[in-house]
């Protein structure tokens, strides 16, 4: 049963082969397991391929399906065209357009493979992808911000320099009134005269200046501080909006470029072992002697074209017989009197006739 299967994926005329022997059945059913089990393989390919774009098992096994069977097929009537010639150059140059359908096959299945084979390399690159995305992400966004907080930072510092600068001045007063009332500066005298009332003066204005410009300066810090953080609350929420689009970056096509960036040489010993899965039905046919059923096939063939091109033969002979004898039949009945003189009565009362209608036509008009 199972021999018979492959057989039927090989492709040959399962009829025609049961006539030959087993040694020549066990060569096509391996040629038809090598089709099936390539078609499986791109059913797998394909499969895991429309899972990393639609991420649906159902829809990746529906079309990983149909591509399984569209190789099959390819692959299937790829075997059963190739035939066994004469010349050898005759059968390679017969199988070169199916050699080359045949690497773009072996490309098409092993490339998804080798995205699962390689799979935590490739997710080891994407999340270096990833992460620099996230980095460039934040840098860019921070652009639209960072020149609004640099200027809201700027009057934070300018304020705050403002009270600095108060302080400075209120310290600077009390010192004057205190080395006046030492006498180690001003006046020179000691105690609390005029001078030290006047300079204490100075100096408590001062102090409630600095008063109204802590508790001023400190709303106004405190209002800033909040439109501060509403930029960068602002800013956060862009970053938490485009994280997911740069988190969802693993598609198919981004797995492939990823693929690229690892080493070549482990991906191309793949391919080559898919392109000689793909080719070997076709090279086995190439490279096999001609057997037994490929003789009884050509037979075969051979007799149908011998019969197609009799019976056209035939045919012609026939048309050229019947053109014969219609020529000497009308050319017999072209010498006789009595349908010669038939004819031109029919032609006389045919003419009359005309004649006669015309004239009533003429009649009626005038």
């Amino acid at each position: 049963m199972l021999k018979k299967f492959f057989i039927l994926c090989s492709g040959a005329d399962h009829v025609l082969l049961d006539t030959c022997a087993p040694g020549e059945q066990n060569k096509y059913a391996g040629i038809g397991a090598t089709v099936f089990f390539t078609a499986l393989m791109a059913f797998v390919a394909s499969g895991y391929a429309l899972y990393t774009v639609f991420d649906s098992i159902p829809i990746a096994v529906g079309f990983g399906f149909i591509w399984g069977l569209l190789i099959f097929n390819l692959d299937r009537f790829i075997v059963s065209t190739i035939k066994k010639r004469e010349s050898i150059l005759d059968e390679f140059l017969q199988a070169l357009p199916r050699l080359i359908l045949a690497l773009i096959i072996a490309i098409v299945i092993s490339k998804p493979l080798e995205l699962k084979i390689f799979e935590k390399e490739i997710d080891r690159v994407l999340l270096e992808q990833k992460n620099d995305l996230t980095l460039a992400n934040q840098i860019q966004i921070g652009e639209q911000f960072i020149p609004a907080v640099t200027l809201l930072d700027n009057q934070i510092k300018e304020l705050k320099n403002q009270i600095v600068a108060k302080e400075q001045e209120v310290n600077d007063l009390y010192t004057t009134y205190i080395t006046e009332a030492e006498g180690t500066a001003g006046t020179n005298r000691l105690g609390k005269g005029p001078v030290y009332k006047e300079k204490r003066d100075k100096h408590d204005a001062a102090l409630a200046d600095l008063k109204l410009l802590k508790e001023s300066n400190a709303d106004k810090i405190s209002a800033i501080e909040i439109e501060k953080n509403d930029l960068v609350a602002t800013y956060e929420t862009r970053v938490a909006e485009t994280q997911p689009i740069i988190d969802n970056f693993d598609g198919l096509m981004a797995r492939i470029e990823a693929l690229n960036e690892l080493p070549w040489i482990p991906s191309f010993f793949i391919f080559l072992l898919f392109l000689a899965i793909e080719t070997t039905p076709i090279f086995a046919k190439l490279i096999s002697p001609r057997g037994e059923y490929d003789l009884r096939l050509a037979d075969s063939e051979g007799e149908l074209t011998s019969w197609v091109t009799q019976k056209a033969n035939q045919r012609k002979n026939l048309i050229d017989a019947d053109n014969v004898v219609n020529d000497k039949v009308y050319g017999d009945l072209a010498q006789e009197d009595e349908l010669y003189n038939y004819k031109k009565k029919m032609a006389r009362d045919l003419m009359q006739k005309q004649q006669d209608a015309f004239y009533k036509k003429q009649s009626k008009l005038l």
